[in-house]
């Protein structure tokens, strides 16, 4: 079961995003959210308040563990940019791009129904040769 959740228009820059988003990729709730709570970026906050959503729809809608519950996939997008300049002396204009990042989270189960029917190996007799 896939329980899906995504945040867009974050104004932080992608590249920032994603430097914690690494840190909590396949983790489960736990833990990711152990580290969410203890890392000093500005984005963490966010990708913490995601999480924390896609929880709750998961108990909610699905009827599922949170203990159950891993990070299966997130991913961080690059959203529309505002673009804004800065005067600069003779009558320059420098360009400034303010980021915007798209956040989307997938959570998996850790011990699904489906996990474990393929983990099971259907065990064939050998032929026999003449």
């Amino acid at each position: 079961m896939e329980i899906k959740a995504s945040l867009s228009n974050l104004r932080t820059a992608p590249r920032k995003v994603r430097q914690v988003v690494d840190m909590v990729r396949g983790k489960n709730v736990a833990q990711a959210r152990g580290i969410l709570e203890f890392t000093v970026k500005r984005s963490s906050e966010p990708v913490l308040k995601l999480l924390n959503s896609a929880v709750a729809s998961a108990l909610h809608d699905f009827k599922l563990e949170e203990s159950n519950l891993k990070i299966a996939k997130i991913t961080v997008d690059e959203g529309p940019k505002l673009k804004r300049s800065h005067p600069m002396s003779r009558g320059r204009a420098y360009p400034i791009m303010k980021r915007t990042s798209h956040i989307s989270l997938v959570l998996g189960e850790i011990n699904s129904k489906k996990e474990q029917s393929k983990n099971e190996k259907v065990v064939k007799p050998k032929k026999e040769k003449k």
